[in-house]
């Protein structure tokens, strides 16, 4: 019989969830060392891919996010006069919204579209001739389309950098930039003292093949796969193919330790990351999985396990969990927001407006 969550953990408050959230960031700018050298190579980059980082890219990149949510009201103007072009033409409210707060909290000014039946789009104009326009207009592209082609289409024609903000279900890389900056506030010893702090063993529940969050996740995984004990995919076995032909070959090449499993409750008790997901974009709406899956007040967590969701979620992951310590989502949305504002920084090359300021 699974023993229920206690009552003291019920009543994890809201003010200690906070407190999470403001010390971490705090413990990040202590372990990494400042090299701004690394953010430089981000200046002018279009960014498509998890994998197309370096470790040490991401972790000055995750020390500037660390000192922005760190003492974010020093930091209000390093993109003043520069203006982002916000094309979101899929569904979104997290982050569309966290992109656009990020260069507001910059100072910048943005020009947003939301539905491309209000663009030359629907009258047949090419990505390619929407990104020549887009040179004149903005400094930086932020763009969300359910065909997975679209913005490397729009790359052909860019002279200014484009994010990546999730395209179809092939990847969302800023959200697993932000899922593993979330994990490193939480665990800042994987950097500082690699030898003495206990790798992690993390399951994600998900389908690799189908969800560009855990795909992206992945990927941004195995660029420090020492930090890891193991990772387990967990499906509910509805689906035949949970990776494509060679994706779970080429993570374990990368060192990462990662395997497959239908059993997520037996492995809950051991597991100190639980990242979960049931929604698919495919095509011009949402496939739901995993239903199977549900984490509740009922569930078998370690004590000081964490939970992580990209979210939107639906009844996979309860309410009952979210005034307890193994909330970490509403903390993952957050620092989404620092992250991006760290990203478009550097892409914006105005590193050198922030990195004396402490």
């Amino acid at each position: 019989m699974v023993e229920p969550i206690s009552n003291e953990e019920v009543c994890f408050s809201r003010e200690k969830l906070d407190v999470y959230g403001d010390a971490h960031p705090k413990a990040l700018l202590k372990a990494i060392q400042e090299e701004g050298d690394h953010l430089k190579n981000l200046a002018e980059q279009h960014i498509v891919s998890a994998d197309q980082f370096t470790r040490d890219e991401l972790l000055q990149l995750f020390r500037l996010s660390a000192k922005y949510e760190g003492n974010p009201e020093r930091f209000s103007s390093p993109l003043k006069g520069k203006i982002l072009i916000s094309a979101f033409y899929e569904p979104s409210t997290r982050t569309r919204l966290s992109f656009e707060s990020a260069w507001h909290r910059l100072g910048g000014d943005i020009m947003s579209i939301t539905d491309r039946s209000t663009t030359g789009i629907a009258k047949g104009e090419s990505l390619q001739d929407v990104g020549e326009m887009f040179n004149n207009y903005g400094d930086c592209v932020v763009l969300r389309d359910s065909n997975e082609e679209s913005v490397r289409l729009m790359m052909n024609s860019l002279r200014i950098p484009i994010i990546n903000a999730g395209n179809g279900t092939d990847e969302h890389p800023t959200q697993a930039l932000a899922d593993l900056y979330t994990i490193l506030k939480w665990r800042p010893g994987l950097i500082s003292d690699c030898e003495n702090t206990p790798k992690i063993k993390m399951g994600i529940v998900g389908i690799p093949n189908k969800m560009r969050t855990v795909r992206s996740l992945l990927k941004v995984l195995a660029i420090f796969p020492e930090f890891f004990d193991e990772v387990t995919v967990f499906h509910d076995g509805s689906n035949t193919q949970v990776f494509d032909e060679g994706q779970i070959e080429h993570l374990q090449n990368k060192g990462l330790n990662v395997s497959v499993s239908t059993e997520l409750y037996d492995k809950l008790p051991e597991l100190d990351i639980v990242y979960i997901n049931a929604i698919a974009w495919v095509g011009n709406t949402f496939e739901s999985f995993g239903d199977k899956f549900v984490l509740d007040s009922n569930a078998p967590l370690k004590k000081d396990a964490i939970i992580m969701h990209p979210l939107a979620r639906g009844e996979e992951l309860s309410t009952e969990l979210d005034t307890t310590s193994h909330n970490w989502y509403f903390s993952q949305a957050r620092g989404a927001v620092f992250l991006r504002m760290a990203l478009l920084t550097c892409m914006c090359q105005r590193t050198e407006r922030v990195m004396d300021i402490v």
